[in-house]
């Protein structure tokens, strides 16, 4: 991930909390865990070609 940008996320309180029992469970930031959810989703719905 070359070109990083910051963003502001609003979440429900108990899907932070769920997303940040599960990364530290899986012993990742909260930001790696979300991008690696993000990542795999995005290869799920088969969106990996990086065009907006």
């Amino acid at each position: 991930m070359d070109n990083e940008v910051r963003i502001t996320l609003r979440l429900p309180e108990e899907l932070r909390d769920w997303l940040r029992d599960h990364a530290r469970h899986e012993r990742r930031s909260l930001n790696s865990e979300i991008v690696y959810m993000l990542e795999v989703a995005r290869t799920a719905v088969g969106g990996d070609d990086q065009s907006p």
